[in-house]
């Protein structure tokens, strides 16, 4: 066990660095950053904003002489924001996650891992750990901002909804890189492994629309598999124990395949 745990810590260690001095993996982090803090203005601070829409509402009422129930803004900007950040996610984890095997495939070294002593679910989980690590990374800057504007919030909100927001987009965003490493050990060509993971993403971020077309039971179960439902449960700080299963689930799946494939792989050029 001891020997299993030092791979992937290794595995988990050589993947990580590798992101810290890509220059793509950089562009990546900067485009993220930029549109985020687009998106950060605009919800709080833009002319349809949560503070405008608040303190429009306060004068409305006030020129009705009724009273008005007030916005919770920092719940409704932390709601708002953090379904952006997610949808903006569903673009950046499969640039980030194309190469986590493709480039083994360019250099070669994929029959070297695939043969090795290690076993393929160990570099895979080494692999995921590193890249949803750098995913982590990326977001921090952002969670900082936001605690600078909710720690100024009056009545604070609780901590329990921004924790289970982000944790749900961790989750979540654990869940797409690892359907995309599989999608990745599949192609020698970065470029389709990031298009795949994206389509795939995509069909489980609306799968609701498909859900509700069909009804009933076979829709409702089709529905579970939704991202976006299961996301919004926990950016409303109200997560269900099935969203962290179906997360939990789309990981150990995205896992489970990734190692199948090299496999199946190694079995081919033997």
């Amino acid at each position: 066990m001891r020997v299993i745990l030092a791979n992937i810590v290794a595995i988990y260690q050589r993947e990580l660095q590798s992101y810290f001095v890509s220059p793509l993996a950089y562009g990546v982090a900067s485009i993220f950053w930029l549109i985020a803090g687009i998106f950060f203005v605009a919800v709080l601070l833009g002319p349809a904003g949560i503070i405008a829409q608040s303190a429009m509402r306060d004068m409305q009422g006030q020129q009705m002489g009724i009273p008005v129930p007030p916005i919770d803004v920092p719940y409704e900007f932390l709601k708002i924001y953090l379904g952006s950040l997610g949808s903006l996610s569903l673009f950046i984890l499969p640039i980030l996650s194309m190469s986590l095997y493709t480039e083994e495939r360019k250099r070669g070294t994929i029959e070297l891992l695939a043969t090795s002593p290690i076993t393929n679910w160990a570099v895979a989980l080494g692999k995921l750990l590193g890249v949803l690590t750098f995913f982590a990374s990326i977001l921090a800057p952002i969670l900082l901002l936001e605690l600078i504007v909710l720690a100024a919030s009056n009545p604070p909100i609780s901590p329990w909804v921004a924790v289970s927001g982000h944790l749900g987009l961790l989750l979540m965003g654990g869940g797409v890189l690892s359907l995309g490493m599989f999608l990745s050990s599949l192609t020698a060509s970065t470029v389709l492994a990031a298009m795949m993971t994206f389509a795939l993403n995509l069909s489980l971020w609306i799968i609701d629309l498909l859900a509700n077309a069909i009804g009933g039971d076979v829709g409702q179960a089709i529905g579970h598999l939704s991202l976006l439902k299961h996301y919004e449960a926990a950016v409303r700080g109200v997560p269900e124990t099935g969203s962290v299963i179906l997360f939990l689930s789309y990981i150990l799946l995205g896992i489970f395949l990734t190692a199948q494939s090299v496999e199946t792989f190694r079995f081919q050029r033997s």
